[in-house]
């Protein structure tokens, strides 16, 4: 398995260190040639001096990209062509270029993904396993609010995006409708985001634009409240200790072992675009002021 780091911004500068100490690193490349010379030495690596020398190599499989990159789309859509495995940093914010490179994977037989970190997020897996598994009965509502530092991007594709497939996660289906609540001025700086799903479940995403980390978890549940503090890694009233992970490389695992057919990809296409979709809905009923009914598949 030959890989190409795309970008060496702090995710990509981390994958290559990784990527290296699996042996799978090949190559590197970063608009920033004194960047990607350093890593390349580095890491004893081929280093591209142009995107166009890269997209037209057969020297690698699959590449990573890093959010650094300016206009992926057409990036990931020239490189899955080429039938290489791609695996984005950050999701594409349009349904439509997605919905392109979803027909490209069918045609070329190659995988797309992206990085949804927080699903090997070792107490949110707990959280998961216990509302599965219906330890405190039926979970019915839950609210999840998440400060972070965000360098001019959507606050909703870059924060409340993670939060929505966290819920998802724990209800195990899709919402049917998004409405919500935006704070704008030059740019997104506070999200309200209700989700509702099949039988009068729901949930209140809560994204804010802050210096700190913060990210609490609550799940109603009809026998009892679960606490958690994703964060810290702490479950309210839980002192079992939880099998701790390195989620980058846990999503970097899972990609190539997909790649090699071993396992199903943890985050598939059709979830990257039904989040897109609830995301893109979410942006719509802030801007209109009304309820956004969703036919997701």
């Amino acid at each position: 398995m030959r890989i190409v780091q795309i970008g060496l911004g702090k995710w990509g500068e981390n994958n290559s260190k990784i990527l290296s100490q699996l042996g799978f690193l090949s190559g590197v490349f970063d608009p920033n040639s004194d960047k990607a010379k350093e890593i390349g030495e580095k890491y004893s690596v081929k280093v591209y001096d142009s995107i166009d020398n890269l997209v037209s190599s057969d020297n690698f499989d699959a590449v990573f990209i890093d959010s650094t990159i300016p206009n992926s789309s057409e990036l990931i859509s020239n490189l899955l062509y080429s039938k290489k495995h791609v695996f984005a940093e950050k999701p594409i914010s349009e349904y439509s270029e997605l919905g392109k490179l979803h027909e490209i994977t069918q045609k070329k037989k190659s995988l797309f993904s992206c990085s949804l970190d927080e699903r090997y997020n070792s107490t949110l897996k707990q959280v998961k396993k216990l509302t599965k598994e219906k330890t405190f009965g039926e979970p019915i509502f839950l609210e999840l609010y998440r400060e972070s530092h965000l360098e001019k991007e959507s606050l909703v594709f870059q924060s409340s995006f993670y939060d929505i497939d966290s819920a998802n996660q724990i209800f195990g289906e899709m919402p049917v409708f998004v409405f919500s609540r935006i704070f704008s001025d030059e740019e997104e700086k506070f999200a309200n985001i209700i989700l509702g799903y099949p039988n009068n479940k729901s949930a209140v995403i809560l994204s804010n634009y802050s210096s700190e980390k913060i990210a609490k978890l609550k799940v109603i549940c009809l026998q009892k409240t679960i606490f958690a503090d994703l964060e810290s890694n702490k479950i309210e009233g839980f002192d079992e200790n939880r099998e701790e992970n390195n989620p980058l490389l846990s999503q970097m695992e899972n990609f190539i072992s997909a790649i090699e057919g071993k396992n199903d990809l943890e985050v598939n296409a059709n979830e990257i675009i039904n989040l897109t979709k609830i995301a893109e809905g979410a942006l719509l009923s802030s801007k209109q002021g009304v309820p956004i009914y969703l036919d997701l598949k």
